[in-house]
């Protein structure tokens, strides 16, 4: 069943992405070779609970982070490691933050110093597809039609869309419906409704859109080795469109 929120919960949401999207400002500023995705993670930790907010992730179904850190050929669930980034890595960093019983999620990746063309092109391309996707996220179309503008979008550039892992409804839960794939037919799936809330979260790959999940049953890598990339924003559906809750 799909909770629909109201007014003033999309406001208590709106909160929440506020702190999130100011940590991101910060770690963007702290993305450099030499840093640890470790470093990263204690510090997304403090900024939160120094914001009056706690990270959701942290315990959820036994996970012991605040956040996750995938680095280059990590697509998610990335546990944060005391490893050194080095120059042309890149690195997602996703978060969920609770303020007051109220949720937002967020990942961004990063550029490490100086990359390759091609981990710049999937950086834009990912963070631009994302944009398509929340384009066609008004009331009247169905979840199909941002899954659609994302692949289309995506596949035009040369990249594959990652089907294991998808977007979701949120508000006092993390994980919510409707599912949000970022792969499929338009004119499919739940009729989109003003009062939804749920995340648009594309997850592109340099190789194969398959997966392979590490021993610790957390890490998911690309099959192949190749490059992945996620943005992830929080929005609401509103009379006039829809509203991103994870930007500032």
């Amino acid at each position: 069943m799909i909770i629909m929120k109201t007014v003033e919960e999309i406001a208590k949401m709106r909160e929440a992405g506020k702190i999130l999207a100011a940590c991101h400002q910060e770690i963007a500023k702290m993305i450099k070779p030499g840093i640890t995705t470790w470093e990263i993670d204690q510090f997304a930790e403090k900024f939160m609970l120094a914001h009056g907010a706690t990270p959701e992730q942290k315990g959820y179904h036994g996970y012991p982070y605040a956040t996750c850190a995938s680095v280059n050929d990590v697509i998610c669930h990335g546990f944060p490691k005391e490893e050194a980034l080095k120059d042309g890595d890149i690195v997602t960093i996703d978060m969920v933050v609770n303020l007051n019983g109220w949720l937002a999620d967020s990942a961004w990746s990063y550029a490490v110093g100086n990359v390759s063309e091609q981990a710049a092109y999937l950086l834009d391309t990912t963070k631009e597809s994302m944009f398509k996707g929340i384009e066609q996220a008004v009331a009247g179309n169905r979840i199909g039609d941002v899954a659609h503008a994302i692949q289309k979008f995506a596949e035009g550039r040369g990249f594959s869309v990652v089907r294991d892992f998808i977007g979701h409804g949120i508000g006092s839960e993390m994980h919510e419906a409707p599912e949000v794939p970022h792969y499929g037919p338009a004119g499919k799936g739940p009729r989109i409704k003003e009062g939804m809330v749920f995340t648009i979260e594309p997850m592109l790959n340099t190789g194969s859109y398959r997966t392979k999940v590490d021993a610790d049953g957390w890490t998911a890598r690309t099959i192949d080795g190749g490059l992945s990339a996620q943005y992830e924003h929080t929005i609401a559906i509103t009379p006039q469109g829809p509203v991103i809750l994870t930007e500032l």
